[in-house]
């Protein structure tokens, strides 16, 4: 037996749609995040920050 809503949509059908329909918000924000190094994204980084910053600017030996 089919659900429907109260509009007349078939449930289902809206539900198999959804699950073929790509990434969801918060999938894309993480997928942004990694490929293009926005700003605030560092809890999607797994990038070593400090060995970035020794890279950058080692440190000098007396």
């Amino acid at each position: 037996m089919k659900k429907y809503t109260a509009a007349g949509t078939d449930i289902e059908a809206v539900k198999a749609k959804n699950a073929n329909s790509g990434m969801s918000y918060n999938e894309a924000k993480a997928f942004m995040a990694r490929t293009t190094g926005g700003h605030g994204t560092a809890i999607y980084s797994n990038t070593n920050i400090e060995a970035v910053k020794k890279e950058i600017k080692p440190e000098k030996h007396i």
